[in-house]
């Protein structure tokens, strides 16, 4: 498939998904033009406020390919991504993203994320949520155990 027919099957989705009870938002993964999996957003249908398109689409594709990760997929999504489907496609090592509507066009029908851009750059006490630091060196040996291990996979 072309990325302009990969862009409109993830608008298609988008728009079908509207009927199903979901978000207008939808991606798709897809390697050499070969579609891999598709993601729809989800997030009332399913109570699960992780449930983006982005995000069940890499889900679906790393099930798929039995894969954590993605290099060699590209994703295809109907919105450009919000802050927690951007961190979830640069875990992910998909390779490159394409979008249609923008975060500004998302913001003007109530899907705004510039609040969590703008926490993002503060530090975390000055941010909206408080953050506290706790029992750090207690934790440490979980890093401890990672850095010693001999058989971990590394990701």
């Amino acid at each position: 498939m072309t990325k302009e027919e990969l862009m409109r099957e993830a608008i298609r989705l988008s728009i079908e998904n509207i009927k199903k009870g979901g978000g207008p938002f939808a991606a798709i993964i897809a390697r050499n033009g070969e579609l891999i999996a598709t993601g729809k957003n989800r997030v009332t249908a399913q109570h699960d406020p992780t449930a983006h398109a982005e995000v069940n689409a890499i889900r679906a594709a790393a099930r798929k390919l039995k894969a954590f990760d993605l290099s060699g997929c590209e994703i295809y999504t109907s919105c450009e991504p919000c802050p927690m489907c951007l961190g979830a496609i640069y875990w992910a090592r998909l390779d490159k993203i394409y979008y249609a509507n923008n975060k500004d066009d998302a913001a003007k029908i109530g899907f705004d994320d510039s609040f969590i851009y703008d926490e993002m750059n503060l530090k975390p006490e000055g941010r909206e949520k408080p953050s506290e630091r706790l029992l750090s060196q207690e934790a440490m040996k979980a890093f401890d155990d990672w850095v010693n291990k001999t058989d971990k996979i590394t990701y």
